[in-house]
């Protein structure tokens, strides 16, 4: 069973239908939705449930993110209470596209780029708590 401070990891690749500007620019709100992803895999871990994603206390956009682009989102819980798990996430660009060059080119990244990080607080109720 995992426990406070343990971290989960995700990989996505961004595509062509993340891209919501210009250029293949990806929204930042991916970045939470991959957050959101990451939150769900730790209180099922933590708790045995999904639980519910309550509030972002930081969010801070730091690096551009393209279609193409590989991001890791990572996060664990640093904090929790009866039913609050204070979290923080980051984001991580480890492959980066190189449309310029052509369709299929990119490099790997070392190292990373860190894009995006954030703290948030998730509820697990306590009639939900299979784990903890």
């Amino acid at each position: 069973m995992k426990r406070k401070n343990e971290e989960i990891m995700i990989r996505l690749r961004m595509s062509s239908h993340d891209a919501h500007y210009g250029g293949g620019l990806v929204d930042g709100a991916k970045m939470l939705n991959l957050f959101g992803d990451v939150a769900t895999e730790l209180l099922i871990a933590f708790d045995g449930d999904e639980g519910l994603f309550r509030a972002y206390d930081s969010i801070e956009f730091l690096a551009p993110v393209y279609a193409g682009d590989f991001i890791e989102a990572k996060g664990r819980i640093i904090s929790n209470g009866n039913s609050s798990r204070k979290m923080e996430f980051e984001a991580w660009k480890v492959i980066s596209a190189q449309a310029e060059i052509s369709d299929s080119a990119a490099d790997y990244l070392e190292p990373p780029i860190l894009v995006c990080k954030a703290t948030g607080t998730c509820v697990t109720p306590k009639n939900c708590q299979r784990k903890s």
